[in-house]
């Protein structure tokens, strides 16, 4: 078993409870972690799991998401990669909401959940 990380993928999203971020959007930030039950032999992508495909996957959700939730963001990724390989065991994502027009000093918003 082996962990899969891809750090600080940018996306531009339309998700939010509060109408201006559904109107103007905000920019999110994705970590993702997948653990991986496998044993990569020969040097051959078959005995893996390929995460290039991860990249396509999460970007066609956060483009295409107009939920209301972070939290529903992250559970729709998770489900997503999961169904990508039988070989995927669990799952962990961060989202960060950069620009949350929450009254206040702050770099971001950050949920983190995994499956």
């Amino acid at each position: 078993m082996y962990l899969i990380r891809i750090h600080n993928m940018k996306f531009h999203s339309h998700i939010g409870v509060l109408k201006e971020e559904k109107v103007v959007g905000q920019n999110l930030q994705i970590d993702l972690t997948v653990k991986v039950n496998a044993q990569p032999a020969n040097d051959d992508l078959k005995t893996t799991v390929s995460y290039a495909d991860f990249y396509p996957a999460i970007e066609d959700i956060v483009t295409s998401s107009h939920a209301d939730l972070v939290e529903t963001l992250a559970e729709t990724i998770i489900s997503r990669i999961k169904r990508l390989d039988s070989r995927i065991a669990t799952v962990q994502v961060k989202i960060k909401k950069q620009s949350t027009p929450i009254d206040g000093a702050f770099d971001d918003v950050e949920i983190q959940m995994e499956g």
